[in-house]
């Protein structure tokens, strides 16, 4: 459990989304929790209730009556936060659950700061700190692989993984340390073959879990696709295809699409941010395309993903001509045929066996072969890897932290085998300690965690 001063004062806050609705929640946290309630609940004796029980009734305040509620106790030690938590279900007026909560503050509770309950949950220990920021993921989560991430860290499956790895560094810091107390003996407690096959069987997993933050940053924040070609090459067609709906406008005329046009797809759980771009042409008719062009341009290299469309009509010398031109700038794309419905056979296999990757051919007009572009998304995405279980490594610091993890690992290797002293090779360990600690929360100050819970909503 950590402790920090000035978390002994009972706060307030609205948990569900500000606005009209059918219901809005208040939640309370503190000593003062439930005499605060129980002081504005005249049909019951709350603070004699049991636990984990829901209490029907009328607010009053100065013989006022404030709505009709349904009050949730959560006593100490078995709540979210680990303190006494009232929650109090009202109607979903605004004034009304302003009215409730202006009165709890009177009665003493302050307003709480933005992720002051999960903060609190921290402290408590009722969670460690990559759960906490997991609560923060969840709520954020837009697709089911980014929920299946944040459930995943809130199960504590990562911080399973780290407390395994703490735990047998500990284990052999402390004979190391036992050794410095028998220094003058020359005796030896621990193993060094021993420790070097732990930290590569440490630096192993480490390094699972820092490339897995590839696959984190696409769950957590989508996948940027930049739709690039020649003019007429059906760029707006394909977007309009992908998203079921007439997003762009689609002309015979070269050059309509003039300004890059963003929207957002959700395919097999991944967010893909499709951005349909200007069409790639030298002798643009005036300024405003050659504009549009030099973003296609600037998309076209910031892009996790490209698809290079073009008409199969067209010559594959140029389609080569950009495939290589692409690779070596080293962007990740997908080179995509368009207009097959036009095609004749021999046209098709053309393209399918000269160029250097082996093109999807689809006729966005009439959606063929569209969804196994999608597919194809998906995979050039993953590369592989799979969603479900995994643990996936979804945050910043987290990834910064293991990359010092993995530092501190390779400098202990290195020290053992040039046979540095036990009081240096344990200073080296300790250094991996600090860095998990600080993954964890079992290492932190008050600073960090004022910033890492700023960045919660209120009333969690």
């Amino acid at each position: 459990m950590h402790q920090l001063s000035g978390w002994d004062d009972t706060i307030v806050a609205l948990a569900t989304p500000p606005g009209v609705g059918a219901i809005g929640v208040i939640r309370i946290s503190g000593q003062q929790a439930l005499p605060i309630v129980d002081a504005m609940f005249p049909s019951k004796d709350l603070v004699s209730q049991s636990t984990h029980t829901v209490h029907v009734g009328l607010l009053h305040v100065d013989n006022k009556v404030l709505d009709e509620v349904v009050v949730t106790l959560f006593k100490s030690p078995r709540s979210y936060t680990g303190e006494d938590v009232v929650e109090i279900s009202c109607h979903g007026s605004p004034f009304v659950q302003r009215q409730i909560v202006d009165t709890i503050v009177r009665f003493g509770a302050r307003l709480a700061r933005p992720g002051e309950f999960t903060q609190r949950a921290f402290l408590k220990g009722k969670l460690d700190l990559t759960q906490a920021e997991a609560v923060a993921d969840l709520i954020a989560s837009g697709t089911e692989a980014a929920q299946r991430a944040a459930l995943q860290g809130l199960r504590g499956g990562f911080s399973a993984e780290l407390k395994q790895l703490r735990e047998q560094l500990i284990q052999f810091s402390s004979l190391l340390e036992l050794e410095l107390d028998f220094s003058q003996e020359d005796v030896t407690f621990a193993d060094r073959t021993q420790l070097k096959e732990l930290l590569n069987r440490l630096a192993t997993t480490t390094q699972a879990l820092l490339s897995s933050f590839k696959l984190g940053n696409v769950i957590k924040n989508g996948v940027s696709v930049a739709i690039v070609g020649k003019p007429n090459a059906g760029k707006s067609t394909l977007l309009n295809s992908l998203l079921n709906e007439n997003r762009a406008i689609v002309s015979e005329i070269a050059g309509t699409t003039r300004d890059t046009i963003e929207e957002v797809i959700n395919i097999e759980g991944i967010l893909f941010r499709l951005i349909d771009t200007a069409g790639l042409r030298s002798n643009a008719v005036d300024q405003i395309e050659q504009v549009g062009i030099e973003r296609s341009y600037e998309k076209m290299r910031a892009a996790d993903l490209v698809l290079y469309l073009f008409d199969v009509a067209d010559p594959v010398e140029e389609v080569k001509q950009w495939a290589k031109g692409a690779a070596e700038q080293g962007l990740r794309f997908l080179l995509v045929g368009n207009k097959i419905d036009l095609a004749s056979a021999p046209l098709l296999d053309q393209h399918s066996s000269q160029l250097p990757v082996v093109p999807l051919l689809i006729a966005a007009k009439d959606k063929t072969n569209v969804d196994a572009l999608q597919k194809a998304m998906v995979q050039e995405v993953l590369s592989g890897q799979l969603l479900h279980e995994n643990i996936v490594v979804t945050n910043e610091r987290h990834y910064q932290a293991l990359l010092q993890v993995a530092l501190a690992l390779a400098d202990t290797k290195k020290g053992i085998e040039e046979g540095l002293a036990s009081d240096l090779v344990a200073l080296e360990i300790r250094r991996c300690l600090q860095y998990l600690g600080e993954i964890t929360g079992e290492i932190t100050n008050e600073e960090q965690l004022d910033f890492i819970f700023s960045k919660f909503c209120i009333g969690k």
